[in-house]
């Protein structure tokens, strides 16, 4: 019993200090596991809806603010197949506001800024220089917003006029985050406290982990904060081992069932374009049973970026700063796996059995000795969105 109450009073006084420092920037996960179930959204955009509208211990506050956020999502959030009646319901109303990630780019003819929709499936729409000039993550694999959208069509101008403007555009996930006052906040905590606010922020219960589960997953989020890092993590199912670098980051991307071309995650010669390292901190590659390449320099091309965090194409070297995160399952148990194979079993022979690839890797996240998570795994309490 003392136990419990002394892990009590522990939350209620984490509580209280990311009240204090933190107003604004923190969110009861349980809220997010409601919502979560019924929208495809990301983890990041829900929580930061729900920052604004359920910033409160109040219950009655908490259901309203929940009210909303159900409502913004059923109204404005754009579903891919839905984009052709979004697009009709704007032209009939003159006006409309959609939630979509949004990524903008200059065009040097025009020398104007242009923005291209992911799910409305809307490119070269002209944007206002002021949001680019302040958000400049639009300009760097975009971000998700709210956009007002006006549709105003003109006979004199069909042959050239884009009859769809961006009205205003308001970013729902954090357009930049401050160092500095993360770390005044960051004061006020001990290790121990801060350990629990950044896993609870993750959506994890530290009170069911023990401290070498803790350290644990927290070493899933060395890619995120170190540049060039390699990390493997194989182990069970159920472990939540690529659900981190889906949902929970707006800086990474998991690239399901392995698959990809060099063109996609290094370089474009054709479009002159670079790939996901250069866009994103974080490319994770879930499944690594089924990494492949269709160009036959692929593999060769990764160990060399691995190494050195640069690659060359054609007549160049191009050097980028994303980490690259392996995950997998296995299948046996690891006595079993040591004496008939090895550790990294489950990687395609030509990466598995390949030292010079496994000698780039920085961490080995030993998956068997995370717990297979259960519904009290997961916090309801307060963490950092």
């Amino acid at each position: 019993m003392e136990q419990y109450a002394e892990s009590g009073n522990t939350r209620e006084e984490i509580k209280s200090k990311l009240r204090q420092y933190f107003d604004g920037r923190i969110v009861r996960k349980d809220l997010t596991k409601k919502i979560k179930e019924g929208a495809n959204v990301p983890v990041y955009v829900l929580e930061f809806l729900l920052g604004q509208y359920c910033s409160s211990d109040e219950d009655e506050v908490i259901e309203a603010g929940v009210r909303n956020v159900k409502r913004i999502l059923a109204d404005n959030f754009v579903r891919p197949d839905e984009a052709q009646k979004i697009l009709s319901v704007l032209r009939q109303r003159g006006s409309y506001t959609i939630i979509d990630k949004i990524t903008v780019n200059l065009n040097f003819k025009k020398d104007s800024y242009e923005a291209e929709f992911s799910n409305l499936g809307l490119k070269a729409i002209p944007i206002s220089e002021e949001y680019p000039t302040k958000y400049d993550r639009l300009l760097c694999g975009g971000i998700w917003c709210i956009v007002q959208l006006d549709y105003e069509y003109i006979e004199e101008d069909k042959k050239n006029g884009i009859p769809i403007q961006i009205r205003k555009l308001t970013p729902i996930q954090m357009p930049h985050v401050d160092i500095d006052e993360l770390k005044r906040g960051r004061k006020a905590f001990t290790k121990e406290e801060w350990m629990d606010v950044m896993l609870r922020s993750t959506g994890m219960e530290p009170d069911m982990l023990n401290n070498r589960e803790k350290w644990l997953l927290l070493a899933r989020m060395l890619p995120l904060v170190e540049n060039n890092f390699n990390l493997c993590e194989l182990g069970p199912r159920s472990t939540g081992k690529s659900h981190l670098y889906k949902e929970i980051s707006p800086n990474s991307i998991l690239v399901s069932g392995g698959q990809t071309t060099v063109a996609n995650l290094f370089y474009n010669m054709a479009r002159k374009t670079v790939g996901l390292v250069g866009l994103w901190d974080c490319v994770a590659f879930d499944e690594v049973a089924g990494i492949s390449f269709k160009d036959k320099d692929g593999i060769q091309i990764m160990k060399d970026y691995m190494a050195s965090g640069s690659f060359a194409r054609g007549k160049e070297e191009k050097a980028a700063s994303a980490s690259m995160v392996f995950v997998g399952n296995i299948n046996q148990s690891v006595d079993v796996l040591l004496k008939t194979s090895s550790l990294f079993d489950p990687f395609p022979p030509e990466m598995g059995t390949d030292t010079a690839f496994l000698d780039r890797m920085h961490c080995y996240v030993p998956g068997w000795e995370i717990p297979k998570f259960r519904p009290e795994h997961f916090t309801d309490d307060y963490g950092y969105m």
